[in-house]
């Protein structure tokens, strides 16, 4: 089968670009693969990061064709072109917010038209963490033109069925993030970060926004240094101003217990943060779910998160991690306390171990070569 994929990809980096690096690797010993993607993901004006490219190196990938402007409409017709030129059997779109709804229903609908294939959308989000009025108008426009869904977590799927009747899709846990490699010793990683060996160590990592409750995190670590001392290591970018959550930090008086790192971290840095520390923390005040809690996985670190959108499914309580209520510092720094002092390290890692095959990606690869099989007359909406 000839697939063509058009989403955020190398050398863009983030999240998004190396689940479709994975994807690919994952499609083509059965397939052929092509994949386009974006010469501008986002305006300037709109992107509170410090850069939108990759700074490592992916092992393997080579950089794919720049074509797509989310300003620029005449960039979507190109596309549109260029993906039906491909002859492809079936179009896949990585879908995560309606900002990118009018190119991608536009290329969608120029490929169909040109090559008669299918379109499939893998959807991160249906509607947005961050709602606007318009938000579900340009996502249903942009997913009518699919034939087939996949989403990865209940609230998704929940989503999905909302905005349209008997929808032909399928339910994909999100896969494991291989594509950092193995972790390194723990001894190791905490020396390159300066960390003490005998500390206790947990991450959150990732891009910082209101919605994932890192300023929840700081009151927890607070709480729970009357107890037990603690080190809490923040990695990744701030995409809102920094300055609130070093102040909270300072009236907390929890300085020398946070370390920040905020500049976006490079894919060969990635491990050794992971494996620096004991546990991930997702304090999120609302999600649908989290690649963070993958890549976790993918290093054998148990999770301890809130209890919103598909975490819960992902993080199962008392097996893999802990599970609290969402917004609530008290609860948060009662499992941070509860996980070190029970020693339920070795436990919960055992059982990421065990749980993580299920978020393989020949499932996924499965379950897109399933839909790719259906009929294009069954539509939705």
């Amino acid at each position: 089968m000839k697939i063509a994929i058009v989403s955020t990809a190398f050398p863009l980096r983030g999240g998004i670009a190396h689940y479709v690096s994975l994807l690919r690797s994952h499609l083509a010993p059965r397939h052929s693969v092509s994949v386009i993607t974006f010469k501008r993901q986002y305006p300037k004006l709109l992107f509170p990061g410090k850069s939108q490219d990759e700074k490592g190196e992916l092992t393997g990938e080579q950089p794919n064709p720049r074509i797509v402007d989310t300003l620029n409409p005449l960039t979507w017709f190109k596309a549109g072109r260029m993906a039906a030129k491909l002859n492809p059997d079936l179009l896949i779109f990585k879908y995560w917010m309606p900002f990118f709804a009018p190119a991608f229903g536009t290329i969608a609908r120029v490929t169909k038209k040109r090559s008669g294939c299918r379109v499939l959308f893998i959807c991160d989000n249906v509607l947005p963490h961050e709602r606007t009025p318009v938000d579900r108008m340009l996502t249903k426009w942009a997913l009518k033109a699919g034939d087939s869904f996949i989403v990865q977590s209940k609230s998704v799927e929940k989503d999905l069925l909302q905005l349209f009747d008997s929808p032909r899709y399928r339910l994909v846990p999100h896969p494991v993030y291989e594509i950092f490699g193995k972790g390194i010793g723990k001894a190791e990683a905490r020396k390159k970060l300066g960390l003490g060996e005998d500390r206790k160590v947990v991450l959150f990592f990732g891009y910082v926004r209101k919605y994932k409750g890192l300023h929840v995190l700081l009151d927890a670590v607070k709480q729970t240094l009357a107890s037990m001392d603690l080190t809490l290591l923040v990695a990744g970018e701030f995409y809102e101003d920094e300055r609130p959550y070093r102040g909270q930090i300072e009236r907390l008086g929890i300085s020398e217990n946070v370390r920040i790192f905020s500049d976006y971290i490079p894919n060969e840095e990635v491990p050794t943060y992971f494996s620096a520390s004991d546990a991930v923390v997702l304090p999120y005040i609302d999600a649908t779910q989290s690649g963070i809690a993958q890549i976790a996985y993918n290093f054998n670190r148990p999770v301890i998160t809130t209890d919103v959108g598909g975490l819960s499914e992902v993080v199962l309580d008392g097996k893999t991690g802990l599970v609290v209520r969402p917004n609530s510092s008290g609860e948060l720094a009662s499992a941070l306390v509860r996980f070190f002092t029970e020693n339920l390290a070795e436990r919960f890692t055992a059982g990421v171990s065990e749980q993580k095959k299920l978020y393989s990606w020949d499932n996924l690869v499965n379950a897109i070569e399933e839909l790719a099989g259906g009929s294009t007359e069954r539509k939705v909406g």
